[in-house]
C-alpha cells in the first residue's frame, strides 16, 4: 500500500482487486469514498445527532406541505375528514421514510452506514473532477456523502407513491373531491423538493437550522396577521379557545424548538425558553403596527 501513488483532486480513489492490484485512479464505488491516501475505503460510520436531525428537516418538509394543502383545498370538509386526510398524510411519510431506509444496505434494517460529511464540497463531486497537466480530465464524480444524498430522494420517491396508492382508497371512502386537489398539489411540490435538493443539498445540510428558524417565525407572524381583530387580548382569546388556532400555533412551536436543538444540540436547553417568543412578540406589538393607524396619521 505504501508504493501507491496518490491520486490527483479531492475525490479520485483507487480500489484494492482480489490479487492484490489496485485500480487506476477514479471514482470510488458506491458505498466508498477516498481517504487522505487516495484509499477507497467503506463508509462505516454511524449517522450523527446533525445527521438525524437533517434528514428529520427534509422528512418534515413534504409533511408540513402535505397539511398546509390539505388544510387550504379540503376547508370545505367535515372535521373528522380533514383529520383523516391529516393522517394518512403522516402515514404516507412514514410508511415513505422506513421503506428508503430498508432498502439500503443494510438491507431489511433502519440502521445507516455513512460517510460523514467534512466539507461543503462533499455535497458537490461533480465541482471538483481534476484535470491533470490541464489535458484530459479525470471524471470522480460520487456520494462522497453517502447515503445522505440519495436517501432523500428515495424516501420522496417512496412517500409519493405511498400518496398516489392510499390517499385515493380514503378519497373514495369519504366520498369527497376536494381532497383530490391536495394530491394534485403533492404532484406539483414532490418535483420541487428533489429539485432544490439536486441544486442545494449541501447548502441546506449547513444551513437547515437557520432556515428552520427563521420560516417557524415567518409563518408565524403570517399565521397571526389573517386575524381581523388584531388587538392583544383578540389574538391572545383565538390561539387559545379555537382549537385549529391552537394546534397551529403548537405546531409552530415544536418546529422553532426543533431548529433550536438542531441549531445547539442538546447542550443549551435553555435556549428553548425562547421558544414562545416570535408569538408572544406579535401579539404585543401587532396594535403599534396597524397600516390603518399609519395611514390615518
Amino acid at each position: 500500500m505504501s508504493i501507491v501513488r496518490t491520486c490527483p483532486g479531492l475525490y479520485c480513489g483507487r480500489t484494492e482487486f482480489e490479487d492484490g492490484s489496485w485500480s487506476e485512479c477514479g471514482a470510488c464505488p458506491r458505498g466508498f469514498r477516498t481517504n487522505e491516501t487516495s484509499y477507497c475505503v467503506e463508509c462505516t460510520d454511524e449517522p450523527t445527532l446533525y445527521d438525524w436531525q437533517y434528514l428529520g428537516f427534509m422528512v418534515l418538509l413534504p409533511l408540513v406541505l402535505h397539511w398546509f394543502f390539505i388544510d387550504m383545498v379540503a376547508s370545505s370538509d367535515r372535521k373528522s375528514s380533514m383529520a383523516a386526510q391529516h393522517i394518512c398524510a403522516f402515514i404516507e411519510i412514514l410508511s415513505g421514510t422506513l421503506a428508503a431506509l430498508l432498502v439500503l444496505p443494510p438491507t431489511g434494517s433502519i440502521i445507516l452506514h455513512v460517510c460523514t460529511p467534512k466539507a461543503l464540497s462533499d455535497w458537490y463531486t461533480l465541482l471538483h473532477n481534476p484535470q491533470p497537466d490541464y489535458k484530459e480530465t479525470l471524471h470522480c464524480t460520487q456520494e462522497a456523502v453517502y447515503p445522505l444524498y440519495t436517501l432523500v430522494l428515495l424516501i420522496y420517491a417512496f412517500s409519493l407513491l405511498m400518496t398516489v396508492t392510499i390517499r385515493p382508497f380514503l378519497l373514495a371512502w369519504q366520498n369527497t373531491n376536494s381532497g383530490k386537489k391536495a394530491i394534485y398539489c403533492a404532484l406539483y411540490f414532490y418535483p420541487i423538493l428533489v429539485l432544490m435538493h439536486t441544486v442545494a443539498a449541501g447548502l441546506i445540510y449547513c444551513a437547515f437550522p437557520y432556515i428552520v428558524i427563521i420560516i417557524s417565525m415567518i409563518t408565524s407572524a403570517s399565521h397571526f396577521s389573517i386575524k381581523f381583530d388584531q388587538s392583544a387580548p383578540a389574538l391572545l382569546m383565538s390561539s387559545v379557545t379555537n382549537v385549529r388556532n391552537l394546534i397551529i400555533l403548537l405546531g409552530h412551536w415544536l418546529i422553532h424548538a426543533y431548529g433550536i436543538i438542531s441549531l445547539t444540540g442538546f447542550k443549551e436547553l435553555w435556549y428553548l425558553t425562547l421558544v414562545p417568543t416570535p408569538a408572544l412578540f406579535y401579539i404585543l406589538t401587532a396594535q403599534f403596527t396597524d397600516p390603518m393607524k399609519i395611514h390615518n396619521d
